[in-house]
């Protein structure tokens, strides 16, 4: 009997604490909704006035509502209404498309230009493998079939004659540069997500990985050279893999980021370490995938329309000072840095 008694007073607190507040928390709901549906600019002068006063208003009536353990339903719908207007007075509401402007024009390019050392490391290693694979080959064709894989090779090895390789070159042989081109981009997106993902463990595998596309592009070179077909290797690859190989580089420079924050954190602990080279690296990484699929685009234009290799040689430079000037040239700061 007397726990009924002594809750009575809570209940009747209760009620009048409602009673006493409430409308201050369906007007600061109602003016939330009213923003988040449509945009701040509907709001009157003496709304916008109200709305900072509404939200230190109802973030009083939340410390109150747990500091006197009023029912739960009521704690969980204050918190929820202050979020929301935190969000709303605080936060930087943007549309997706504002966003992902912002990603092109400024959160991509300064990802990159940050991790330019990485990315300097990345490149040598993938030149330094493909010269070691280019010579092993050519002083060894034998070498060959231990650097490429059966599967990718595809009967374009060292026993194959010049004319089989060319044909696959100039879409003689539509069927087999098709397969041929599509594991190719697939055995190279593979690399550059790996790349990226293993960087965590101390950047190591992703050390290997680099180094060993350079291999394999370097026996390639190596085989088509010896035939008397180099140049007109380089003409299909450039057309796309100066978008492609640019976009493994740079996902290796993200996994030696977070490799390298792993292993040598400074003072910071290595989990905060981490975290920011994560979140360059995620941007890099993103970044890195839609390179992924321009060329996968441009080979796919270059595979089935373009077989002129002087055509294919202006392309594939013209995307490489693209990128170039797109990461790298100065950017004047906006309102919004």
């Amino acid at each position: 009997m007397s726990a009924v008694i002594d809750a009575q007073p809570i209940l009747v607190n209760a009620s009048r604490f409602r009673a006493a507040h409430e409308g201050e928390w369906e007007q600061l709901d109602t003016l939330v909704t009213r923003i988040e549906k449509r945009s701040l600019g509907r709001l009157s002068d003496d709304e916008l006035l109200a709305l900072p006063l509404l939200y230190r208003a109802t973030l009083s009536s939340l410390s109150v509502a747990r500091e006197t353990s009023l029912d739960n339903s009521l704690i969980v719908y204050l918190e929820q209404l202050c979020t929301r207007a935190y969000f709303q007075l605080y936060g930087v509401p943007t549309s997706a498309w504002r966003q992902l402007g912002q990603f092109f024009a400024r959160g991509w390019p300064r990802a990159v230009q940050s991790l330019w050392r990485e990315t300097l490391v990345s490149l040598l290693l993938t030149l330094a493998g493909t010269v070691v694979g280019y010579l092993l080959v050519k002083n060894d064709p034998t070498w060959f079939y231990g650097i490429i894989p059966n599967s990718l090779a595809g009967g374009r090895d060292p026993s194959a004659s010049a004319e089989t390789l060319k044909a696959v070159l100039y879409a003689e042989q539509k069927d087999a540069l098709a397969v041929f081109a599509t594991f190719l981009f697939t055995h190279n997106a593979q690399i550059a997500v790996f790349s990226f993902a293993l960087g965590f463990a101390f950047a190591v595998p992703t050390v290997l990985l680099i180094l060993y596309n350079g291999l394999m592009l370097g026996a390639f070179i190596a085989l088509y050279a010896a035939k008397g077909l180099g140049y007109a290797l380089g003409g299909w690859l450039i057309i796309h893999g100066t978008t492609e190989f640019f976009a493994i580089i740079l996902a290796g420079a993200a996994g030696f980021r977070i490799g390298t924050a792993i292993a040598f954190p400074g003072r910071r602990s290595r989990a905060d370490s981490a975290i920011d080279a994560g979140r360059t690296g995620a941007l890099v990484m993103g970044g890195a995938v839609i390179m992924l699929m321009v060329a996968g685009l441009l080979e796919g234009i270059g595979r089935q329309t373009i077989n002129n290799d002087l055509t294919r040689y202006g392309i594939g430079l013209a995307m490489l000072v693209g990128w170039t000037a797109y990461f790298y040239l100065p950017r004047r700061e906006s309102a919004d840095d």
